[in-house]
């Protein structure tokens, strides 16, 4: 074991002074890091904070342990970003969701729109958000992060669309590949507390799409010269913002 207890994510409730089995999946991982009674660890739901807790009970299949203490930091980015994206292929998907969540994404929703390859629905779509979402708790127990981002069931681009608002407290954006569109760099001093970020699959949004995202709000902007891949450009603005 190493100086520092190990993160382990834990879907439960935690509080200070408690004993608990805990939840299969945060047992499997204490079992397999082959702790023992008495060594300590870092547990968080992902709704904020971090505890100090100690393993009481070792079973054949069950973990129990004590919370110690609790450590309320706040670890989020200043600006908490929305992204709503085109879904890339394969594990590309995968690899924004582990990468988006160690820079500070606090949404994600993932889209179908006309040029997107990755089409998701019913038992499969399910299946493929939980799987997301386990790779975004693993990011947050590498990264530190004490809240697991929110990660939506995909959704068509026009339904999304149609369920915002027609106007927003705070700036929407659109990355583009039009003529026209703001450089990145041009838009505030500083970053903004809150923003939504949509951003389109391999080959982007269609014309039409981005003018069906700017009349509900958006400013298409450009990141540059560079032209990056669809799960590049959304990790680009984040740690920009970060």
């Amino acid at each position: 074991m190493s100086n520092r207890p190990p993160r382990i994510h834990a879907a439960c409730d935690l509080q200070v002074g408690t004993s608990f089995q805990l939840p299969d999946e945060a047992a499997r991982h204490v079992q397999v890091l082959r702790m023992q009674p008495g060594d300590r660890l870092n547990l968080f739901n992902g709704m904020g904070g971090s505890h100090t807790a100690r393993v009481v009970h070792m079973g054949k299949h069950t973990v129990d342990v004590e919370v110690l203490s609790l450590e309320t930091d706040e670890r989020e980015a200043v600006c908490e970003t929305h992204i709503a994206l085109g879904m890339p292929a394969n594990e590309r998907m995968d690899w924004l969701v582990e990468k988006a969540t160690e820079l500070g994404v606090a949404h994600l929703t993932p889209l179908s729109t006309q040029h997107t390859v990755l089409r998701l629905s019913g038992e499969r779509a399910l299946k493929r958000v939980a799987h997301w979402q386990g790779i975004a708790q693993a990011a947050c127990a590498q990264s530190g992060r004490n809240r697991v981002p929110q990660i939506d069931a995909p959704l068509s681009l026009v339904d999304w669309l149609k369920s915002l608002p027609e106007a927003a407290d705070h700036p929407r954006v659109l990355l583009s590949f039009q003529t026209g569109a703001q450089e990145w760099r041009s838009l505030w001093a500083t970053p903004p507390s809150k923003l939504t970020l949509l951003s389109g699959p391999e080959g982007g949004l269609s014309a039409e799409e981005e003018a069906w995202a700017v009349a509900k709000g958006f400013v298409p902007v450009q990141l540059g010269t560079r032209v990056l891949r669809a799960e590049t450009a959304p990790l680009a603005v984040l740690a920009q913002l970060l």
